[in-house]
Protein backbone atom coordinates (compact mmCIF):
# COMPACT_ATOMS: atom_id res chain seq x y z
CA UNK A 1 0.00 0.00 0.00
CA UNK A 2 0.84 3.62 -0.76
CA UNK A 3 2.27 5.82 1.69
CA UNK A 4 -0.49 8.43 2.63
CA UNK A 5 0.10 12.28 2.10
CA UNK A 6 -0.05 14.31 5.18
CA UNK A 7 1.18 17.58 6.54
CA UNK A 8 1.22 19.85 9.75
CA UNK A 9 -0.83 23.40 9.13
CA UNK A 10 0.24 26.45 10.92
CA UNK A 11 -1.47 29.54 10.95
CA UNK A 12 1.08 32.11 11.45
CA UNK A 13 4.00 30.46 13.44
CA UNK A 14 1.41 28.15 15.69
CA UNK A 15 0.74 24.74 15.11
CA UNK A 16 -2.82 24.35 14.43
CA UNK A 17 -3.74 20.96 13.09
CA UNK A 18 -2.88 18.15 10.39
CA UNK A 19 -4.07 17.47 7.16
CA UNK A 20 -3.80 13.33 5.91
CA UNK A 21 -5.24 11.63 2.95
CA UNK A 22 -7.55 8.95 3.84
CA UNK A 23 -9.43 6.06 2.53
CA UNK A 24 -11.78 6.67 -0.16
CA UNK A 25 -9.73 9.71 -1.74
CA UNK A 26 -11.37 11.87 1.14
CA UNK A 27 -8.81 14.13 3.15
CA UNK A 28 -9.00 15.04 6.40
CA UNK A 29 -8.04 18.07 8.75
CA UNK A 30 -8.17 18.25 12.39
CA UNK A 31 -7.40 20.79 14.93
CA UNK A 32 -4.84 20.23 17.12
CA UNK A 33 -6.31 20.19 20.85
CA UNK A 34 -4.14 22.94 22.26
CA UNK A 35 -4.93 24.77 19.43
CA UNK A 36 -8.79 24.42 20.19
CA UNK A 37 -8.45 25.07 23.68
CA UNK A 38 -5.81 28.32 23.36
CA UNK A 39 -8.96 30.17 21.38
CA UNK A 40 -6.58 30.95 18.59
CA UNK A 41 -8.15 32.18 15.11
CA UNK A 42 -10.03 29.25 12.88
CA UNK A 43 -7.14 29.10 10.16
CA UNK A 44 -10.09 29.83 7.45
CA UNK A 45 -14.02 30.87 7.80
CA UNK A 46 -15.15 26.95 6.74
CA UNK A 47 -13.23 25.69 9.51
CA UNK A 48 -14.53 27.09 12.92
CA UNK A 49 -12.94 25.62 16.27
CA UNK A 50 -13.92 22.34 16.70
CA UNK A 51 -12.04 19.14 18.28
CA UNK A 52 -14.10 16.76 15.70
CA UNK A 53 -12.44 16.38 11.93
CA UNK A 54 -13.71 18.15 8.90
CA UNK A 55 -13.99 15.96 5.58
CA UNK A 56 -13.62 16.54 2.40
CA UNK A 57 -14.99 13.15 0.62
CA UNK A 58 -13.43 14.20 -3.19
CA UNK A 59 -9.81 16.14 -2.74
CA UNK A 60 -8.87 19.05 -0.88
CA UNK A 61 -11.16 21.45 1.05
CA UNK A 62 -12.27 24.24 -0.98
CA UNK A 63 -10.03 26.78 1.77
CA UNK A 64 -6.76 24.54 1.13
CA UNK A 65 -7.51 23.71 -2.61
CA UNK A 66 -7.60 27.44 -3.20
CA UNK A 67 -3.80 27.82 -2.10
CA UNK A 68 -2.56 25.54 -4.53
CA UNK A 69 -0.65 27.13 -7.51
CA UNK A 70 -2.53 27.18 -11.10
CA UNK A 71 -1.02 27.39 -14.72
CA UNK A 72 2.41 27.99 -15.55
CA UNK A 73 3.64 27.75 -12.18
CA UNK A 74 1.68 24.28 -11.23
CA UNK A 75 2.79 22.73 -14.17
CA UNK A 76 6.61 23.92 -13.70
CA UNK A 77 6.53 23.05 -9.82
CA UNK A 78 4.46 19.56 -10.88
CA UNK A 79 7.42 18.72 -12.94
CA UNK A 80 10.42 19.43 -10.29
CA UNK A 81 8.63 17.33 -7.94
CA UNK A 82 7.97 14.79 -10.65
CA UNK A 83 4.62 14.68 -10.18
CA UNK A 84 0.97 14.63 -12.05
CA UNK A 85 -0.42 18.23 -12.36
CA UNK A 86 -3.40 17.06 -10.89
CA UNK A 87 -1.79 15.92 -8.13
CA UNK A 88 -2.95 18.99 -6.04
CA UNK A 89 -2.55 17.54 -2.07
CA UNK A 90 1.56 16.64 -2.96
CA UNK A 91 1.72 20.46 -4.83
CA UNK A 92 0.70 21.69 -1.30
CA UNK A 93 2.88 19.37 0.06
CA UNK A 94 5.80 20.17 -1.59
CA UNK A 95 5.36 24.09 -2.07
CA UNK A 96 3.50 24.87 0.94
CA UNK A 97 5.40 26.96 3.20
CA UNK A 98 4.41 30.60 1.78
CA UNK A 99 0.88 30.61 1.16
CA UNK A 100 -1.01 33.57 0.93
CA UNK A 101 -2.70 34.47 4.09
CA UNK A 102 -1.17 33.43 7.21
CA UNK A 103 -1.36 29.40 6.51
CA UNK A 104 1.68 27.25 5.64
CA UNK A 105 1.25 23.85 5.07
CA UNK A 106 4.65 21.68 6.04
CA UNK A 107 5.46 18.39 4.98
CA UNK A 108 7.67 16.37 7.88
CA UNK A 109 9.84 14.48 4.79
CA UNK A 110 9.87 17.17 1.75
CA UNK A 111 10.95 16.04 -1.31
CA UNK A 112 13.56 17.27 -2.72
CA UNK A 113 12.70 19.27 -6.60
CA UNK A 114 14.60 17.92 -8.88
CA UNK A 115 14.18 17.82 -13.33
CA UNK A 116 15.80 21.30 -12.77
CA UNK A 117 18.29 21.22 -15.03
CA UNK A 118 17.33 22.26 -18.15
CA UNK A 119 15.03 24.88 -16.61
CA UNK A 120 14.84 28.69 -17.97
CA UNK A 121 15.58 31.36 -15.48
CA UNK A 122 11.97 32.11 -14.76
CA UNK A 123 11.42 28.68 -13.91
CA UNK A 124 14.25 28.51 -11.47
CA UNK A 125 13.23 31.74 -10.23
CA UNK A 126 9.77 30.64 -9.36
CA UNK A 127 11.20 27.20 -7.88
CA UNK A 128 13.99 28.39 -6.00
CA UNK A 129 10.99 28.88 -2.84
CA UNK A 130 8.36 26.60 -1.12
CA UNK A 131 5.87 28.85 -2.25
CA UNK A 132 2.50 28.39 -3.96
CA UNK A 133 0.56 31.23 -5.84
CA UNK A 134 -2.45 31.63 -7.79
CA UNK A 135 -3.26 32.56 -11.77
CA UNK A 136 -2.08 31.41 -15.15
CA UNK A 137 0.99 34.61 -15.44
CA UNK A 138 4.22 33.63 -15.38
CA UNK A 139 5.45 34.68 -11.73
CA UNK A 140 7.56 34.32 -8.42
CA UNK A 141 7.83 35.42 -5.16
CA UNK A 142 10.64 37.86 -4.67
CA UNK A 143 12.24 39.87 -1.36
CA UNK A 144 14.01 43.49 -1.64
CA UNK A 145 17.81 43.61 -1.37
CA UNK A 146 19.10 47.22 -1.97
CA UNK A 147 17.31 48.43 -5.08
CA UNK A 148 16.71 45.10 -6.57
CA UNK A 149 14.75 41.74 -5.80
CA UNK A 150 15.88 38.32 -6.29
CA UNK A 151 13.67 35.34 -5.88
CA UNK A 152 12.90 33.75 -2.54
CA UNK A 153 14.78 30.71 -0.95
CA UNK A 154 13.81 28.09 0.51
CA UNK A 155 11.81 28.43 3.68
CA UNK A 156 12.27 32.29 3.07
CA UNK A 157 8.80 34.54 3.60
CA UNK A 158 8.54 36.94 0.52
CA UNK A 159 7.41 40.48 0.18
CA UNK A 160 6.97 40.60 -3.22
CA UNK A 161 5.02 39.13 -6.52
CA UNK A 162 6.44 39.75 -9.68
CA UNK A 163 4.87 38.98 -13.06
CA UNK A 164 6.82 38.53 -16.19
CA UNK A 165 5.74 38.81 -19.55
CA UNK A 166 3.10 36.93 -21.87
CA UNK A 167 4.58 35.53 -24.97
CA UNK A 168 0.34 35.17 -25.77
CA UNK A 169 -0.96 38.61 -24.44
CA UNK A 170 1.15 41.68 -25.56
CA UNK A 171 2.19 43.95 -23.34
CA UNK A 172 0.33 42.19 -20.23
CA UNK A 173 2.70 43.94 -17.71
CA UNK A 174 2.08 47.60 -19.19
CA UNK A 175 -1.65 47.07 -19.44
CA UNK A 176 -2.14 45.56 -15.58
CA UNK A 177 0.05 48.86 -14.18
CA UNK A 178 -1.67 51.65 -16.32
CA UNK A 179 -5.34 50.07 -15.25
CA UNK A 180 -4.38 50.15 -11.86
CA UNK A 181 -3.27 53.36 -12.10
CA UNK A 182 -6.81 54.31 -13.50
CA UNK A 183 -8.38 52.63 -10.52
CA UNK A 184 -6.21 54.63 -8.28
CA UNK A 185 -7.41 57.95 -10.05
CA UNK A 186 -10.71 56.88 -9.83
CA UNK A 187 -11.14 55.04 -6.08
CA UNK A 188 -8.99 57.87 -4.35
CA UNK A 189 -10.47 56.80 -1.27
CA UNK A 190 -10.03 53.20 -1.40
CA UNK A 191 -6.85 50.96 -0.85
CA UNK A 192 -5.81 50.43 -4.38
CA UNK A 193 -2.29 48.03 -4.57
CA UNK A 194 0.47 49.89 -5.27
CA UNK A 195 2.95 48.74 -8.21
CA UNK A 196 5.77 49.36 -10.65
CA UNK A 197 7.45 47.67 -13.44
CA UNK A 198 11.60 47.66 -12.94
CA UNK A 199 14.09 45.29 -14.61
CA UNK A 200 14.94 41.64 -13.25
CA UNK A 201 18.46 41.98 -13.47
CA UNK A 202 18.58 38.07 -12.78
CA UNK A 203 16.35 37.31 -14.91
CA UNK A 204 17.22 40.07 -17.92
CA UNK A 205 13.47 41.35 -18.76
CA UNK A 206 11.19 43.06 -16.95
CA UNK A 207 8.58 42.43 -14.28
CA UNK A 208 5.73 44.33 -12.64
CA UNK A 209 6.59 44.87 -8.80
CA UNK A 210 3.72 43.77 -6.90
CA UNK A 211 4.08 44.16 -2.89
CA UNK A 212 2.45 41.34 -0.95
CA UNK A 213 -0.65 42.97 1.18
CA UNK A 214 -0.37 39.69 3.16
CA UNK A 215 2.45 39.86 4.47
CA UNK A 216 4.01 43.00 7.18
CA UNK A 217 7.77 44.89 6.51
CA UNK A 218 9.19 42.15 9.25
CA UNK A 219 7.59 39.59 7.01
CA UNK A 220 4.66 38.88 9.78
CA UNK A 221 1.85 36.77 7.79
CA UNK A 222 -1.49 38.50 7.42
CA UNK A 223 -4.56 36.74 7.57
CA UNK A 224 -7.11 36.99 4.53
CA UNK A 225 -8.81 34.45 2.31
CA UNK A 226 -9.97 35.13 -1.50
CA UNK A 227 -13.92 35.38 -1.84
CA UNK A 228 -13.55 31.83 -3.82
CA UNK A 229 -12.62 30.39 -0.17
CA UNK A 230 -15.06 32.28 2.09
CA UNK A 231 -17.42 31.24 -0.72
CA UNK A 232 -16.46 27.41 -0.26
CA UNK A 233 -15.87 27.22 -3.50
CA UNK A 234 -12.77 25.04 -5.08
CA UNK A 235 -10.06 26.48 -7.63
CA UNK A 236 -10.37 25.93 -11.38
CA UNK A 237 -13.64 27.15 -13.15
CA UNK A 238 -15.28 27.89 -9.59
CA UNK A 239 -13.77 30.80 -9.54
CA UNK A 240 -16.24 31.72 -12.72
CA UNK A 241 -19.81 30.06 -11.44
CA UNK A 242 -21.21 32.52 -9.33
CA UNK A 243 -22.50 36.43 -9.71
CA UNK A 244 -20.99 39.45 -8.48
CA UNK A 245 -23.69 39.70 -6.30
CA UNK A 246 -22.89 36.87 -4.22
CA UNK A 247 -19.97 38.89 -2.62
CA UNK A 248 -22.37 41.60 -1.87
CA UNK A 249 -25.06 39.17 -0.37
CA UNK A 250 -21.85 37.66 1.10
CA UNK A 251 -20.71 40.88 3.40
CA UNK A 252 -24.29 41.75 4.44
CA UNK A 253 -24.88 38.66 5.50
CA UNK A 254 -22.57 37.56 7.41
CA UNK A 255 -21.88 38.90 11.10
CA UNK A 256 -18.56 40.03 10.74
CA UNK A 257 -19.16 41.96 7.52
CA UNK A 258 -20.13 45.44 7.13
CA UNK A 259 -22.62 47.50 4.79
CA UNK A 260 -19.97 50.16 4.15
CA UNK A 261 -17.59 47.18 2.69
CA UNK A 262 -20.30 45.94 0.61
CA UNK A 263 -20.24 49.61 -0.92
CA UNK A 264 -16.69 49.85 -1.52
CA UNK A 265 -16.84 46.30 -3.15
CA UNK A 266 -19.75 47.58 -5.19
CA UNK A 267 -17.38 50.80 -6.52
CA UNK A 268 -14.46 48.49 -6.83
CA UNK A 269 -16.52 46.08 -9.42
CA UNK A 270 -17.79 49.30 -10.70
CA UNK A 271 -14.30 50.18 -11.91
CA UNK A 272 -13.52 46.74 -13.02
CA UNK A 273 -16.56 46.88 -15.60
CA UNK A 274 -15.89 50.35 -17.00
CA UNK A 275 -12.52 49.74 -18.06
CA UNK A 276 -12.97 46.53 -19.23
CA UNK A 277 -11.34 44.23 -16.66
CA UNK A 278 -13.76 41.27 -17.58
CA UNK A 279 -11.61 38.61 -16.01
CA UNK A 280 -12.15 40.03 -12.80
CA UNK A 281 -13.65 36.46 -10.98
CA UNK A 282 -13.95 35.40 -7.19
CA UNK A 283 -10.02 35.26 -7.11
CA UNK A 284 -9.57 38.36 -7.63
CA UNK A 285 -11.25 39.90 -4.81
CA UNK A 286 -10.43 39.21 -1.03
CA UNK A 287 -11.08 40.03 2.57
CA UNK A 288 -8.90 40.07 5.42
CA UNK A 289 -9.87 38.45 8.79
CA UNK A 290 -9.17 41.43 11.54
CA UNK A 291 -10.30 42.04 15.12
CA UNK A 292 -13.29 43.87 13.86
CA UNK A 293 -14.59 41.64 11.41
CA UNK A 294 -13.76 40.86 7.74
CA UNK A 295 -12.65 44.01 5.80
CA UNK A 296 -11.40 44.28 1.89
CA UNK A 297 -7.35 44.05 1.15
CA UNK A 298 -5.94 46.59 -1.32
CA UNK A 299 -7.86 46.20 -4.84
CA UNK A 300 -5.49 43.94 -6.88
CA UNK A 301 -5.13 42.21 -10.02
CA UNK A 302 -6.92 44.62 -12.20
CA UNK A 303 -6.33 43.88 -15.57
CA UNK A 304 -8.75 45.74 -19.13
CA UNK A 305 -8.41 42.58 -20.22
CA UNK A 306 -11.24 43.04 -22.77
CA UNK A 307 -8.26 44.63 -25.20
CA UNK A 308 -7.61 41.24 -26.07
CA UNK A 309 -10.54 39.73 -28.27
CA UNK A 310 -10.64 36.48 -26.49
CA UNK A 311 -11.51 38.29 -23.37
CA UNK A 312 -15.52 39.96 -24.49
CA UNK A 313 -17.37 37.96 -21.84
CA UNK A 314 -18.03 39.18 -18.33
CA UNK A 315 -16.33 36.75 -15.83
CA UNK A 316 -19.02 36.65 -13.44
CA UNK A 317 -22.53 36.81 -13.88
CA UNK A 318 -23.84 40.08 -13.52
CA UNK A 319 -28.03 41.17 -12.86
CA UNK A 320 -29.34 37.74 -13.20
CA UNK A 321 -27.08 37.22 -16.37
CA UNK A 322 -24.71 34.84 -17.40
CA UNK A 323 -21.77 35.39 -20.07
CA UNK A 324 -22.89 38.67 -20.47
CA UNK A 325 -20.75 40.77 -23.57
CA UNK A 326 -18.97 43.59 -22.14
CA UNK A 327 -20.73 45.69 -25.31
CA UNK A 328 -23.91 44.83 -24.17
CA UNK A 329 -23.55 46.24 -20.25
CA UNK A 330 -26.29 48.17 -20.16
CA UNK A 331 -27.58 50.94 -17.41
CA UNK A 332 -30.19 48.73 -16.27
CA UNK A 333 -27.15 45.46 -15.08
CA UNK A 334 -25.32 48.27 -13.14
CA UNK A 335 -28.38 49.62 -10.66
CA UNK A 336 -29.73 46.17 -10.58
CA UNK A 337 -26.33 45.33 -9.24
CA UNK A 338 -26.19 47.74 -6.90
CA UNK A 339 -29.19 46.31 -5.07
CA UNK A 340 -27.41 42.87 -4.41
CA UNK A 341 -25.20 44.62 -2.69
CA UNK A 342 -27.91 46.52 -0.74
CA UNK A 343 -27.43 50.13 -2.01
CA UNK A 344 -30.47 52.18 -3.66
CA UNK A 345 -30.64 53.54 -6.87
CA UNK A 346 -30.33 56.83 -5.68
CA UNK A 347 -26.96 55.91 -3.82
CA UNK A 348 -25.98 53.85 -6.65
CA UNK A 349 -26.28 57.05 -9.34
CA UNK A 350 -24.62 58.93 -6.94
CA UNK A 351 -21.10 56.93 -6.75
CA UNK A 352 -21.02 56.23 -10.55
CA UNK A 353 -21.79 59.78 -10.79
CA UNK A 354 -18.53 60.63 -8.97
CA UNK A 355 -16.55 58.46 -10.31
CA UNK A 356 -17.37 60.12 -13.70
CA UNK A 357 -16.25 63.24 -12.46
CA UNK A 358 -12.81 61.92 -11.75
CA UNK A 359 -13.11 60.15 -15.13
CA UNK A 360 -11.10 63.17 -16.71
CA UNK A 361 -8.24 62.53 -14.27
CA UNK A 362 -7.48 59.44 -15.00
CA UNK A 363 -7.76 60.07 -18.92
CA UNK A 364 -4.84 62.90 -18.22
CA UNK A 365 -2.84 60.09 -16.33
CA UNK A 366 -3.10 58.07 -19.49
CA UNK A 367 -2.20 60.86 -21.78
CA UNK A 368 0.74 61.61 -19.89
CA UNK A 369 2.22 58.44 -19.36
CA UNK A 370 5.20 56.60 -20.86
CA UNK A 371 4.10 52.97 -20.08
CA UNK A 372 3.12 51.02 -22.35
CA UNK A 373 2.75 52.40 -26.58
CA UNK A 374 0.39 55.10 -27.32
CA UNK A 375 -1.99 53.20 -29.45
CA UNK A 376 -2.09 50.86 -26.20
CA UNK A 377 -2.99 53.79 -23.84
CA UNK A 378 -5.51 55.04 -26.70
CA UNK A 379 -7.68 52.22 -26.72
CA UNK A 380 -8.23 51.65 -23.22
CA UNK A 381 -9.51 55.93 -22.93
CA UNK A 382 -11.83 54.93 -26.29
CA UNK A 383 -13.47 51.45 -25.08
CA UNK A 384 -13.91 52.85 -21.18
CA UNK A 385 -15.42 56.28 -22.57
CA UNK A 386 -17.36 54.85 -24.48
CA UNK A 387 -18.60 52.75 -22.19
CA UNK A 388 -19.06 55.38 -19.97
CA UNK A 389 -21.54 56.86 -22.40
CA UNK A 390 -23.46 53.66 -23.85
CA UNK A 391 -24.27 52.78 -20.49
CA UNK A 392 -22.56 54.55 -16.69
CA UNK A 393 -24.32 58.04 -18.21
CA UNK A 394 -27.52 56.62 -18.61
CA UNK A 395 -27.91 55.39 -14.75
CA UNK A 396 -29.36 58.38 -14.18
CA UNK A 397 -32.14 58.91 -16.38
CA UNK A 398 -33.00 54.80 -15.91
CA UNK A 399 -33.34 55.68 -12.05
CA UNK A 400 -35.38 58.18 -12.64
CA UNK A 401 -37.60 56.60 -14.91
CA UNK A 402 -38.48 53.86 -12.37
CA UNK A 403 -38.84 56.19 -9.74
CA UNK A 404 -41.98 58.06 -11.67
CA UNK A 405 -42.95 54.41 -13.08
CA UNK A 406 -43.22 53.22 -9.13
CA UNK A 407 -44.92 56.55 -8.27
CA UNK A 408 -47.85 56.40 -11.22
CA UNK A 409 -48.15 52.26 -9.77
CA UNK A 410 -48.88 53.72 -6.19
CA UNK A 411 -50.56 56.82 -7.09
Amino acid sequence: MANRLWGNIYFKDEYAGRLEEAAGDRIVFTYDISYCESKSPPIARSFPLRTEPYISEQGLHPFFDNLVSEGWLRNAQAKALGINPNNRFALLLGFGFDLAGAVSVIDPKPQTHRNLSHSDGATLSALRGRASLSGIQRKFLAVKEGKHYRPVNPNEISTHIIKLSSGNLAYLLELEYLTTQIARKLLPHDDVISIEISSIPSLKEEGLIIPRFDRTPTKKRIHFEEFNSLLNRSTGDDKYDGHYEDMGQFILNDPNGLPTEADRLFQRILICLLVGNTDAHFKNFAMFHTRDGLRLTPAYDLVASSIYPEYQSIALGISGARDLNLTSLKAKHLLNLGKGFGISPEAAVDGIEMIGKRLPLAFDMLSKSDIGPKKLRDQIMHRTEKRWKNSYALTGKLSLKRQNKDAKANG
